[in-house]
């Protein structure tokens, strides 16, 4: 049996940068193996798929990249016909659509709330050692925490900063945390301004020690920086070694459309 497969790097069009996701497409198959499509109609005409995600370790219940790269697969090498794709995830219907050279993710639009240094101080301290924090919040619906540091550091501080994430899993002691953010309010001035935040992200107990940039973590950063800054339009961008560019629009429902450019780098078979 040959499974088609698909390596897409999503929030960027360049190849080798962004996030990378293999995507395979499956008809009546049920493989617990990287990121799944399960299609109850043909690739060019069908306008709603399931859609699972899973990292190296664990199935995981939003992924923003894969499902955009699933998206550019359907739209770029299937041809789908349709304006609107639509998946039913772990997450509820996400929806997919081309915008010019952007595919634009419906996705859910995440809160957070105010979160008792002492309770995380351990986790910070591993993370970014003795750096000035400015905020700190925490998301109960996606068990994400939110690191802000001091509006005082560059953009070059925090893609400078050598992570252990690796040490994460012993210093978090709450057992509530399953995603850390950092993020920097963005420079209106030199080489790097026009970005409104930039982030990375780590995720040790999903198996990802750094995730390069990540769909499911801005559908809460974009909550925590339209209230600060006062927009509902951003460009964010995630400073991971492979980066990629995020552009945001909170919606008047409670949802935020996130979007982003891809590159299909891989076209192949699994063979079983």
């Amino acid at each position: 049996m040959q499974i088609p497969v698909f390596t897409v790097d999503a929030f960027t069009n360049r190849p080798f940068s962004g996030n990378p996701a293999a995507v395979c497409l499956l008809e009546n198959v049920k493989i617990d193996f990287f990121h799944l499509i399960m299609l109850n109609k043909r690739y060019f005409q069908g306008s709603c798929f399931g859609l699972r995600w899973f990292t190296p370790a664990n199935e995981v219940p939003l992924c923003g990249h894969a499902t955009l790269a699933a998206a550019a697969v359907l739209f770029h090498v299937k041809k789908n016909t349709n304006s609107v794709l639509t998946f039913v995830t772990l997450s509820g219907e996400l929806k997919a659509r081309q915008v010019e050279d952007h595919i634009v993710l419906d996705l859910p639009l995440y809160l957070t709330y105010p979160q008792v240094l002492q309770e995380v101080e351990e986790l910070i301290k591993a993370a970014i050692g003795d750096m000035v924090v400015q905020d700190l919040r925490y998301s109960p619906d996606t068990k994400k925490l939110l690191v802000r540091l001091s509006d005082a550091y560059e953009r070059s501080v925090l893609e400078e900063l050598q992570v252990s994430a690796q040490r994460f899993l012993s210093a978090e002691k709450t057992g509530k945390v399953k995603g850390l953010i950092l993020t920097l309010k963005g420079s209106s001035s030199g080489k790097h301004k026009g970005h409104d935040f930039y982030s990375r992200y780590f995720a040790p107990w999903y198996g990802i020690l750094e995730d390069p940039v990540t769909g499911s973590a801005h559908a809460v950063l974009s909550s925590y920086w339209s209230e600060q800054l006062g927009k509902k339009e951003m460009l964010a961008f995630q400073c991971s070694r492979r980066g990629g560019e995020l552009k945001i629009s909170l919606r008047n429902d409670g949802r935020v459309d996130i979007a982003g450019q891809i590159a299909i780098v891989l076209k192949g078979n699994l063979t079983f």
